[in-house]
């Protein structure tokens, strides 16, 4: 039902958007009236959104106290059998049976830490704990990206001619130069 009306009222806040718009300038009062509107349907939903989270929060808490009836009982069973199973046992009854299984686990971690606290079923998280957390999942990011930057591409060296280079001239060389001497006189 919920779930309709936050449907509902969001089709109903872009329309009063779309009436706002349309009447713009040209006829400020509509526009208005519009807007007005508009976040009248906003504060229902965020109530509406509010509720939903309650509900959550109360479905979960009553899920939980479910689980700890479940494993109170499991407990108290396994008391018992133990109880009748260490019956002829001693040492004054195996210390008090172990003082009651340590006072049944200390009232069951004192009845799960009183049903885990938060009763206000509000957002109790610390922020200063979110921030971190995030900023710690954000350097993770920028450690991996500056881990996965790649150097300079190594540029190709040109190849080493395979052809061996006279050590000294050849003789076709000094002929040629001979002949040139020869020319010039």
């Amino acid at each position: 039902m919920l779930s309709k009306k936050q449907e509902f009222l969001e089709k109903k806040i872009e329309q009063e958007l779309t009436a706002a718009k349309k009447h713009g300038t040209k006829n400020k009062r509509a526009a208005l009236q519009a807007l007005k509107r508009k976040k009248r349907y906003e504060k229902q939903l965020a109530q509406i959104n509010g509720t939903l989270s309650t509900i959550e929060f109360q479905r979960e808490a009553l899920e939980n106290a479910n689980t700890n009836t479940e494993v109170l009982k499991n407990m108290g069973y396994a008391a018992k059998a133990m109880k009748a199973a260490h019956d002829n046992m001693d040492i004054d009854k195996v210390d008090e049976l172990m003082q009651d299984i340590a006072d049944q686990q200390e009232l069951a971690e004192e009845i799960s830490t009183a049903i885990s606290k938060p009763v206000g079923f509000g957002e109790e998280f610390d922020e200063d704990e979110l921030m971190a957390e995030l900023e710690e999942l954000e350097q993770e990011e920028r450690d991996k990206n500056l881990l996965e930057i790649s150097g300079p591409e190594t540029v190709p060296l040109p190849n080493v001619p395979s052809i061996s280079v006279p050590s000294k001239p050849t003789k076709k060389k000094e002929e040629e130069d001979d002949d040139m001497k020869e020319l010039e006189t």
